[in-house]
């Protein structure tokens, strides 16, 4: 179904030791969409998907993927659960030392009991997904970030996930590249019917890609609006919303003060 929700956040306590930097966050993703959590530098969106990834438990709350309890299952049932879920990291978290079919085989490798041409194969066709026929062979310091970023989504797909998680894929690229990378997102969940959660603070992917938000703020330890990428921007719900999709300045720095009386 097209609105069932296949992550459910409830009244989540997120932070690290004794120190909560979100309290009682709670939204839900549904199936086949593409969600942002958004929000300024430091607000806790990366903290938010490490969370959902089952990397850190959170101080307080729940969380619910495809209706089971990531935070209540252990063992095999965890397992299975986490195995629905493709991940990348930032940086891309790609090992230099391999080449981009040893890095996409890694999951299959630990996963699975395929045989090696087999995993080969998988991995092979994972690479074609997202425009990489030909760079098998090739260690990830021989190729562009944009490549490395293919690599990365490549690897998180490797296990056929239905969810697959995006912590800032466009960190660090020029915008042309940035703009194939979002393709490569729409064509992934409009295609192969995969459900993606992208952490990002860039404008312009948000309104490309984007079915729904969230926006966390800093200093309210939370969300503070949801709805569409456009909703927030043309009927924002305070200040702070309007200044973020608009790109205005908080305040005015004491050197560009200095600046304008130059």
């Amino acid at each position: 179904m097209a609105n069932e929700p296949i992550i459910e956040v409830r009244n989540l306590t997120a932070g690290y030791g004794k120190t909560a930097i979100l309290e009682d966050v709670s939204f839900e993703v549904r199936r086949g969409e593409i969600f942002g959590i958004l929000g300024g530098s430091g607000c806790g969106k990366s903290t938010v998907l490490r969370h959902v990834i089952g990397l850190v438990p959170p101080l307080k709350g729940e969380i619910f993927i495809h209706g089971k309890n990531l935070l209540e299952s252990d063992g095999r049932e965890r397992e299975a659960i986490l195995k629905t879920l493709g991940v990348s990291f930032q940086n891309g978290a790609l090992f230099g030392s391999m080449t981009l079919l040893e890095n996409v085989r890694l999951p299959l490798e630990e996963f699975t009991d395929l045989p090696d041409e087999m995993i080969d194969q998988i991995a092979a066709i994972k690479l074609r997904l997202v425009g990489l026929r030909g760079h098998e062979s090739h260690l990830p310091a021989e190729l562009s970030g944009g490549m490395q970023k293919r690599a990365a989504v490549a690897r998180a797909m490797a296990l056929d996930p239905d969810l697959l998680l995006l912590d800032e894929p466009s960190a660090g690229l020029d915008p042309i590249t940035s703009a194939e990378l979002d393709q490569l997102i729409l064509a992934v969940s409009r295609n192969l019917g995969i459900t993606v959660v992208v952490v990002t603070h860039e404008l312009d992917s948000i309104f490309t890609i984007a079915d729904r938000v969230v926006m966390l703020d800093k200093e309210a330890r939370g969300i503070l609006a949801e709805g569409t990428p456009q909703q927030l921007k043309d009927n924002p719900q305070n200040e702070t919303v309007r200044r973020f999709f608009n790109r205005k300045p908080l305040i005015e720095t004491e050197w560009n003060q200095e600046v304008s009386q130059s």
